[in-house]
């Protein structure tokens, strides 16, 4: 069956960086769109960036634009964030997710993919 497994959490402080991965098995991971979504306490889970089969086109939400980069390699199955000069309020467990699709797709809603990771806890202190 499919599985992603997410790592790379942890706590940090404010400013500090951090690398989380998504490693998936049991899928063509090449055929598959890739999403990472954060869900803070109390708040709705929300997509922090996707990116298309091939990497080639990516999205970011404007809370993490120019602080996280997302990147994929399909070689090894699995997906990147990057995330720099963190702040608190990146606070959240954070989730990788993933759709099946056309060579061009990405795809931004909660709703839109098929299959989830167990999440990882990102905490930043100030």
């Amino acid at each position: 069956q499919v599985q992603l497994v997410e790592s790379g959490g942890g706590l940090v402080q404010a400013g500090g960086s951090l690398r989380l991965s998504c490693a998936a098995s049991g899928l063509t991971f090449s055929n598959y769109a890739m999403g990472w979504f954060r869900q803070a306490p109390g708040k709705e889970r929300e997509v922090v960036g996707a990116l298309t089969r091939t990497g080639s086109s990516t999205y970011y939400a404007d809370s993490v634009k120019g602080r996280f980069t997302i990147s994929r390699d399909n070689a090894k199955n699995t997906v990147y964030l990057q995330m720099n000069s963190l702040k608190p309020e990146d606070t959240a467990v954070y989730y990788c997710a993933a759709r099946q699709a056309f060579l061009y797709g990405i795809w931004l809603s909660v709703n839109d993919y098929n299959y989830w990771g167990q999440g990882t806890q990102v905490t930043v202190s100030s």
